[in-house]
This record gives C-alpha cells, sequence and structure tokens, in this order.
C-alpha cells in the first residue's frame, strides 16, 4: 500500500519537510482549499501544487476533497453548472498527474464532533462525539466548524436547507447522488481517476437531516448507481466504525475484492454509547477496532492504493488544527507500517 499523509498547504504548521521524514510516507493527501465549492480548478494552480511536493520529494498520491456544492445535493436547477465545473476540475486534475480524488455526500455538514478538545486520562485530547450534546443552534452557527468544512453560507441559508433536507428525506439524497455520479464517474472513468466516497462519519442522521452512506448496503447500492471501475470509496475505519452495526472487515474485503476500495484512512474509536464515541490512539487496544485485522485484510486482498493515518489525537502540548497534529498522526503512521509489513510476511 501507498502510506500517505494529509497536508493542508502552506497554511498547515505541519510543513512537507516534517511530513517527509516520517518513515514509510511517500505521498500527499491535500486540496485546494480556498477554492469554494462549486468552482472549477484552475490548471495553474493546480500545477503548482503539485509542483510543491514534488519538489519535497513527496508525491500527490489523493485529492481530498473536491467538494460536492450544497446545489448538487439538493438536486436544485443550477445543480448543472456545478456538475460541469466537477467535470472540468476532474480533467485537469488528470491531465497533472493526479488518479484519486476522495469526496462526500453528506448534507450541510462535513465530519461533525461536539468536542474538539475532549481530555482523556493521559493528558491527551481528541475529538468526541456524544449525541446527547448536539445543539442544532451551536451547527447553523458554525460554532461546531472544523478547519476542513468548505462550506460559506450565512445562517439564514443553513436554516433554510436545514428545513428543505428535513423534508427532502433519505430516497430524494440517492436520487441526487444517482444523478451526480451518472454525470460524473464516467468522465473519471474517460480520465483515469479513481472516485472515492467517504463514509458519513458519524454514520446516522444528524438533527433530522438525512445520510446515507454509513454501511454494507449504502455501498453496494452506490455501486449500483454507475457500475464502473472509477466508481469506489474510501474505507474509512473511523466513520464506519462508530456503529457498531457495522462488520469492518467484512466491508473491506468485499469492496476490495471487487476493486472498489480507492482510498483508505486508518483511525481507531472508543464507542462509549450507541451513538457516542471518542477518538482514540491507532493501537487496536486503546479503541473498539481491530486495526491488525483489517490490514490483515488489506494485505490478503493484496491492496496497493493510498492509505493514510486519519485523525490524531494532540498530545506532547502540541497546537494547530483539532485532529491534525503531527506528532500523534506520525506515530499513529509508524504503527500502521508495523502491521502492514508484519501481515505481509505472514499473508
Amino acid at each position: 500500500m501507498q502510506m500517505s499523509f494529509r497536508w493542508y498547504g502552506s497554511s498547515d504548521p505541519v510543513t512537507l519537510a516534517n511530513i517527509r521524514q516520517i518513515p514509510g510516507v511517500v505521498g500527499i493527501v491535500t486540496s485546494l482549499y480556498h477554492i469554494p465549492a462549486g468552482e472549477a480548478w484552475p490548471e495553474d494552480e493546480i500545477r503548482a501544487l503539485v509542483q510543491t511536493i514534488e519538489a519535497a520529494g513527496l508525491q500527490l498520491s489523493v485529492i481530498e476533497s473536491v467538494p460536492v456544492h450544497e446545489d448538487i445535493k439538493l438536486g436544485r436547477a443550477t445543480r448543472d453548472g456545478y456538475i460541469a465545473n466537477y467535470q472540468t476540475t476532474l480533467r485537469r486534475l488528470a491531465a497533472a498527474g493526479v488518479r484519486t480524488v476522495c469526496y462526500n455526500f453528506m448534507p450541510l455538514f462535513d465530519w461533525l464532533r461536539t468536542s474538539l478538545a475532549y481530555e482523556l486520562p493521559d493528558g491527551s485530547t481528541t475529538l468526541a462525539y456524544f449525541d446527547e450534546e448536539v445543539d442544532e443552534q451551536a451547527l447553523l452557527a458554525g460554532r461546531l466548524r472544523l478547519p476542513a468544512w468548505n462550506l460559506e453560507t450565512d445562517s439564514h441559508l443553513l436554516q433554510e436547507m436545514l428545513v428543505t433536507y428535513r423534508e427532502m428525506g433519505t430516497e430524494a439524497l440517492w436520487d441526487n447522488l444517482a444523478y451526480f455520479l451518472q454525470a460524473v464517474i464516467p468522465v473519471a472513468d474517460e480520465v483515469g481517476i479513481n472516485m472515492a466516497i467517504h463514509p458519513d462519519d458519524p454514520p446516522w442522521p444528524v438533527i433530522g437531516i438525512p445520510r446515507i452512506i454509513v454501511d454494507r448496503a449504502a455501498f453496494q447500492r452506490l455501486i449500483g448507481l454507475c457500475d464502473k471501475p472509477a466508481n469506489g470509496v474510501c474505507f474509512c475505519s473511523g466513520s464506519l466504525g462508530a456503529s457498531a452495526d457495522n462488520d469492518l472487515p467484512l466491508i473491506l474485503r468485499e469492496l476490495g475484492e471487487a476493486k472498489r476500495v480507492h482510498f483508505v484512512h486508518l483511525r481507531n474509536v472508543r464507542k462509549v454509547g450507541p451513538r457516542s464515541f471518542y477518538e482514540s490512539g491507532h493501537l487496536s487496544a486503546d479503541g473498539s477496532i481491530d486495526m491488525l485485522g483489517l490490514v490483515r485484510v488489506l494485505a490478503e486482498i493484496n491492496y496497493a492504493g493510498p492509505v493514510r493515518p486519519d485523525h490524531g489525537r494532540m498530545i506532547w502540548g502540541e497546537t494547530g488544527n483539532p485532529g491534525y497534529g503531527l506528532y500523534d498522526r506520525a506515530l499513529g503512521l509508524a504503527y500502521l507500517n508495523g502491521l502492514w509489513e508484519a501481515a505481509r510476511a505472514f499473508a
């Protein structure tokens, strides 16, 4: 597998030089975060991003993400223009050598946590989600907004969209995803880009908003919407693992054998309630997920694509983007490398 690391660009306190010193890292996962959802990405900015990463002795493994505009998710009349821009962006990324694009179809909000600095017994802090603490007004006011969220909308428009999503329901959201995929996947397939949808995080409805990419059945339905090799998934152990209903090794094996796993996020969570969890260290003993078991599956299906350690704790006094410090993610990557070497040796 191709070990990669998330980087938020020139403003990220974690530098490319830092990342290159982590043993085993060859790829960078990043995006053009300043470009609003729905706009076509400029060719010169794509080229500059690739050149910056390659000059540091690394390669651009995955674009995470090219955000999907809300009008596409809502099925509004304006969606065709935004889809055309998305197609243009894919063509330009392919021309620059990009082969994997991660995206999500989460309505209104990206991944959500109720705490960005939940303190663990060892003094480290981590991201946590407690369902009983979900505050609708805090979400709409942006007080739970996270660094990677690319949604610039006034609060009154957020309220309007919230009502619309609640009224449209799950099946209409699936219809809008199908419309998007049937327009975008053929272009991705043509230019040689793998599209990897990220599961909803957390994998259940939030404040009445439907979420659909949540389990094994959802992935099977997704593939059926546009059955082309480019239409695949980002297998995120932390997102899927927050639900006790998901059999992670089974999902990974089925998708992997079907050649639909295009990207992998590996992190651990500790479930503390039916819909509550915090993000633990990567070790199997720290959380509720058998990380060794998942890496064994990756070895058995001969997975050769990009993998990254996902969110990490903030340790040793590090500050910066919650969940995206250098130290714990680097430790997690070293642990995953060890699991991979062992799994490959005994496969």
